[in-house]
């Protein structure tokens, strides 16, 4: 009887496969963000069909179709890293119990979030939509952070690094983050960029929702710094470098962020906020996960016997 052929896959391959998974993640926000910016939302006016008679875009749709299929087609680029990400977990040796569930949710998010971006044409670009299109992705982006990080880890209980005070701080520090980020999806559909000229905005006004997400943002920052003095104070170095560098992708996230707000949003601007939102996350993530870490149980060592005398030999 043939034994099966079974492709081997190292612990760095898998890793590699996912970080893959997160840069395309990312970057398919990148691109969703410039078929918004370009007003190519509605390039094709139907989904899932580019147009009624096409599933693709035609000639007659000019750029705006190009790029909206173009989107659209990345979205299986970045689902087939995510199934042979899936693929590399099953053939992993020895199995890796807690990283498939990481694997089929990122691999089951990318259609589920197609499937709201699908639902953003159906309803002509409403702004909430596609508010909730975006935060999809965000939770497309945590898994795929999640499954890397897990590679580098043994499966074995987390182990938390630092006080119970500071695991509280830090996933209040998280959930702000992830506020922010909502927050900054209304300012989106409240301002110019709308992702086709016929599409409606969310009613709310512009200066006062982007007021309140500059408070969010304050807050935010305020929370990471105390996490950096927090950490330093009870010995976590690991920690509060991982805040430092939140700390560091907030303030040049700040930056951008302002800079467009009163250079009235241009595009490009606009999509660096886009990319710069998906590193705050990261970076947040980031300093969730070195607040605590896996360690194998190291088996008890058998206590020495002690030799015995030697017994002389007798005639």
């Amino acid at each position: 009887m043939k034994r099966s052929v079974r492709f081997p896959v190292s612990a760095a391959l898998l890793r590699r496969l996912a970080l893959a998974s997160i840069i395309a993640n990312v970057g398919i926000v990148v691109t969703g963000g410039a078929v918004r910016l370009t007003a190519s939302g509605l390039g094709c006016p139907t989904w899932p069909r580019c147009t009624d008679e096409s599933y693709v875009a035609t000639g007659e749709m000019g750029v705006h179709g190009v790029i909206e299929f173009g989107n659209r087609m990345l979205t299986f680029a970045v689902g087939i890293i995510a199934f042979a990400t899936v693929l590399a977990v099953l053939a992993h040796r020895p199995r890796r119990r807690g990283l498939l569930p990481l694997a089929v949710a990122v691999f089951f998010g990318i259609p589920a979030q197609a499937v709201v971006g699908g639902i953003t044409v159906l309803t002509n670009l409403n702004p909430w939509v596609v508010g909730l299109h975006f935060l999809a992705s965000m939770a497309v982006i945590a898994a795929a952070y999640a499954l890397w990080r897990r590679t580098a880890e043994p499966d074995a209980p987390a182990v938390s690094v630092v006080p119970a005070p500071l695991r509280a701080l830090t996933g209040l520090t998280t959930a702000v983050t992830v506020a922010v980020l909502v927050v900054g999806t209304w300012v989106t559909g409240s301002g110019p960029h709308a992702g086709d000229q016929g599409a409606a905005r969310n009613g709310l006004d512009p200066e006062s929702i982007s007021q309140v997400h500059a408070d969010g943002v304050f807050l935010l920052l305020g929370l990471s710094l105390a996490l950096i003095f927090a950490f330093r104070a009870v010995g976590a170095t690991g920690p509060a470098r991982a805040a430092l560098l939140l700390v560091a992708v907030e303030l040049g996230q700040g930056v951008v962020g302002f800079v467009q707000y009163f250079t009235h949003l241009p595009g490009v601007l606009v999509g660096a906020h886009m990319l710069g939102s998906c590193l705050v996350l990261l970076a947040a993530l980031h300093v969730q996960w070195s607040t605590r870490e896996r360690r194998l149980a190291t088996p008890p060592t058998a206590p020495a016997t002690p030799a015995r005398d030697a017994v002389p030999a007798t005639a």
